[in-house]
């Protein structure tokens, strides 16, 4: 059953227009990595880098401050409203993109990277928006079609890099940032209603907070989940900041790098789109426990490939394509199984979530990416160690029982918009 509140508050944006804007909040923290992977090695080589892997440090500070800012946006939005906070985080994350770009030197590029990363985190309100207004496979339904428009990013962003540095220097590629953030910020401030509940919202008191956080770690679905999405998302990150240098090195083809990237994307938009259509039917376990267990098979695969020399440029596409449309299969699913049980604590749930996931995240995938060698296995050796490392939280979630059907009995599926 809907609420009157929910039900007015998404009207008042309509269906489509939401999870067009959800998509478009989420994209500004990916377009801030993506579109400039290309420009990795032109950055490393402008501020006299000599170890070309400490350019992926670009990458892990942005994702660090995301992380870090995690931990405070979603607990303002439960006591100040979602509106409000969303408009602060966009402004303070124009300013962050266009100072990166104005970086004299590398330690206070780094600085500002992850200054742009905290401000960034102000997007995973989006979440906690979406949660206000679903719950159930309804809200799987909404965040896979949000996902699907957030993939488009990966897809197109490298190829836009790519243009920006033909056309300008490198430091145009953070204004650009700025730009999207601006309009973004601009659609918020016309369209977007406020739609925390009333009766939700938080008194910053210490035993107000302490029993949220309390809720949302004490949570054995919700904590499990977000672990196994926190490994998962390293892999991801690991192959985000080792992919210029695979290119660069393993294969030497650079130029490649943009479309390859977006072809191994769209694999995971894909199945997204896949999951949108069938997981209201199917089920959120069966079709995310079932993505897992491939992505294990796959990245095993991949492992023992790479690991025989026989790895190729049509290997890499293939395996790390699959891969990628598994991800597809388990990231929004096992997103939408942890914040479920959290819905009264909507935001700090969102926030201690997207903090662990994307702090652990970024750890895993610098740990992986350090131990680039010239070579693939390290890639596809640490994905294959995130997938066994996912797969135990799954396990503990679920009490060792995979494909368990969901208790329809414990949702209220809120069916907002047209």
């Amino acid at each position: 059953m809907q609420s009157d509140f929910s039900g007015a508050a998404s009207k008042a944006l309509g269906f489509r227009e939401f999870v067009a804007l959800a998509a478009a909040l989420m994209a500004t923290q990916a377009i801030a990595v993506d579109t400039m992977l290309p420009a990795l090695p032109t950055i490393a080589a402008a501020l006299g880098l000599r170890n070309e892997n400490h350019s992926q440090w670009i990458v892990t500070a942005y994702l660090a401050g995301v992380g870090c800012g995690q931990l405070f946006w979603g607990l303002f939005s439960d006591r100040y409203g979602r509106r409000p906070v969303l408009l602060i985080g966009l402004s303070v994350y124009v300013l962050a993109a266009v100072l990166t770009g104005l970086s004299s030197s590398f330690v206070t590029l780094l600085g500002w990277r992850f200054a742009h990363g905290l401000a960034a985190a102000s997007v995973v309100v989006s979440r906690s928006v979406i949660r206000d207004l679903y719950s159930g496979r309804y809200m799987a339904r909404v965040m896979s079609l949000t996902f699907i428009v957030f993939l488009t990013v990966p897809v197109l962003a490298p190829s836009l890099g790519q243009l920006i540095l033909w056309l300008a220097p490198w430091r145009f590629v953070f204004l650009i940032f700025g730009v999207f953030a601006a309009a973004v910020f601009l659609w918020v401030l016309l369209r977007l209603p406020e739609t925390l509940h009333p009766e939700y919202r938080l008194i910053l008191s210490r035993d107000r907070i302490v029993h949220a956080i309390a809720l949302v770690l004490g949570n054995r679905t919700s904590l499990c989940y977000t672990l196994a999405m926190t490994v998962m998302f390293g892999s991801i990150l690991a192959y985000v900041g080792m992919v210029p240098q695979i290119f660069e090195d393993v294969f030497q083809r650079p130029a490649l790098m943009p479309g390859i990237f977006a072809l191994c994307a769209s694999s995971m938009g894909v199945t997204a789109f896949l999951n949108s259509r069938i997981v209201e039917r199917v089920g959120m376990r069966i079709i995310s426990h079932l993505g897992l267990l491939v992505f294990i098979t796959i990245t095993g695969l991949h492992v023992l490939i790479a690991g025989l020399g026989l790895e190729s440029l049509w290997t890499f596409v293939i395996l790390q394509s699959t891969t990628m449309a598994c991800l597809g299969l388990t990231a929004s699913n096992f997103g939408a199984m942890a914040m479920e049980p959290v819905g009264s604590v909507a935001g700090i749930g969102a926030s201690l979530q997207g903090f662990i996931t994307t702090f652990g995240g970024a750890v895993v995938g610098a740990l992986i990416g350090r131990r680039f060698n010239g070579a693939t296995l390290p890639l596809a050796t640490g994905a294959f160690a995130c997938g066994l490392s996912s797969l135990l939280f799954v396990l503990l979630a679920e009490r060792w029982r995979l494909f368990r059907p969901h208790h329809a009995g414990a949702v209220t599926v809120e069916r907002a918009g047209n």
